[in-house]
């Protein structure tokens, strides 16, 4: 179901809207073992996710300190209020041509220890199309990148480049992760690491 009315009314009480909705969804993940020993060996890495599954990975993972690369554009601001709410660490900026500016904070925060959060299709899409920012950022850093997918048992979907997914009141959720996808040097390194990523970012959306 597209929902036109949806963005506007998330815009004006977004924040508050979505945490009482967040509340009520339970989650169950899958392939914590391929990102918890990184976590609790305060390694740095990226998770990636599609744009469209941001809101309930947000809610996952309040609280964490994580930082994430939020768009310039107009919603980004929604979700950069949003995310700062839940504890998240903001960069500006975005993975596609131009976005240097935030995939240099993103790079920094990775060499500092950080672990960083992208949406690879963002923030204007092509919808699900690993753009190569976040691919690079993981070369240059020398770190691993975590696909994450979200599967919610029911929700709404926005009239937007992305159909962004709103899960309905009470969803079970399926979360899956990855391995770690490592990126090699060079420019090879950064064709088939687009392509791993690709790859993980379809088999953890695939419904369990």
């Amino acid at each position: 179901m597209k929902l036109g009315w949806a963005e506007p009314v998330a815009a004006a009480i977004g924040p508050r809207l979505m945490r009482a909705l967040a509340a009520t969804w339970r989650f169950r993940e899958h392939g914590l073992q391929h990102w918890r020993p990184l976590w609790d060996g305060h390694k740095p890495f990226i998770f990636a996710a599609w744009h469209s599954r941001l809101l309930p990975l947000l809610a996952l993972h309040k609280g964490e300190g994580v930082v994430l690369l939020i768009s310039r554009h107009r919603d980004g601001g929604y979700l950069a209020d949003l995310a700062q709410q839940w504890g998240f660490h903001s960069v500006r900026g975005s993975t596609q041509r131009g976005g240097e500016v935030g995939l240099l904070g993103v790079v920094r925060a990775l060499q500092a220890g950080a672990v960083v959060a992208i949406t690879p299709d963002g923030p204007r899409g092509p919808a699900e199309r690993v753009q190569p920012g976040v691919v690079a950022a993981a070369q240059h850093a020398g770190v691993p990148i975590v696909a994450v997918g979200a599967v919610p048992s029911s929700a709404w979907y926005l009239h937007s480049w992305d159909r962004m997914c709103i899960p309905k009141p009470l969803s079970a959720i399926e979360v899956a992760y990855s391995r770690p996808i490592d990126i090699a040097a060079g420019k090879e390194g950064l064709r088939h690491g687009i392509d791993d990523v690709s790859r993980g970012l379809h088999e953890v959306m695939t419904p369990l």
